[in-house]
């Protein structure tokens, strides 16, 4: 498995799911074109391009390069890498027809094409640090932010705060908490929400 510091930007869910299966890191989705009305994604995708970089990986169609230059312009090529992968002919095992222009997508290429890329796009080790304490699920429940009355609210006010999507999962959240803020000021934050 491949460590990466960089945060990885995908299309899909599909395709996050493919990628977190090979890798350590933190990946993003655009949800397609959603990313152009998305502000709050907008915002932590730019976040993350400052603090830790970003790899942008979509697929090697018209819309996935669309997707990628949009994103590589709303946050410049300062700690911006390109990841691609080739025209393979196909189509995903969950669909029916192949795409418009007839080629696989990230979730539809071979593992060893998805690592191939991700070396080609000159990744950076993430240093494994034994002394920082990481956020845990047992962390958040323990804060009430989760499997506690009043919970959804109190992650809401959190998310709000950073300036978060709404509709975050609890691990992407887990990772942004732990990739841009750390256990400390994550600990002030959930006591000033008390």
């Amino acid at each position: 498995m491949l460590n990466i510091k960089e945060a990885i930007v995908v299309e899909g869910i599909y395709d996050e799911i493919k990628v977190k299966q090979l890798v350590d890191a933190t990946v993003i989705t655009t949800n397609g074109f959603r990313i152009y009305n998305d502000k709050k994604k907008i915002e932590m995708i730019r976040r993350y391009a400052e603090t830790t970089g970003i790899i942008i990986f979509t697929d090697s169609d018209r819309a996935g390069f669309r997707i990628r230059n949009y994103v590589k312009n709303l946050v410049g090529n300062k700690n911006v890498r390109h990841a691609y992968i080739p025209d393979i002919k196909g189509k995903e095992k969950r669909k029916s027809a192949p795409s418009k222009e007839g080629f696989l997508g990230v979730e539809g290429v071979s593992d060893a094409d998805i690592v191939e890329a991700l070396k080609n796009a000159g990744f950076t080790q993430r240093k494994e640090s034994h002394d920082e304490r990481l956020i845990t699920k047992a962390d958040l429940f323990a804060d009430g932010l989760s499997g506690n009355n009043g919970s959804s609210e109190r992650r809401l006010a959190l998310l709000k705060k950073l300036q978060l999507p709404e509709k975050i999962s609890t691990n992407m959240m887990l990772d942004v908490l732990n990739d841009l803020y750390g256990y400390d000021e994550y600990k002030k934050m959930t006591q000033e929400l008390k």
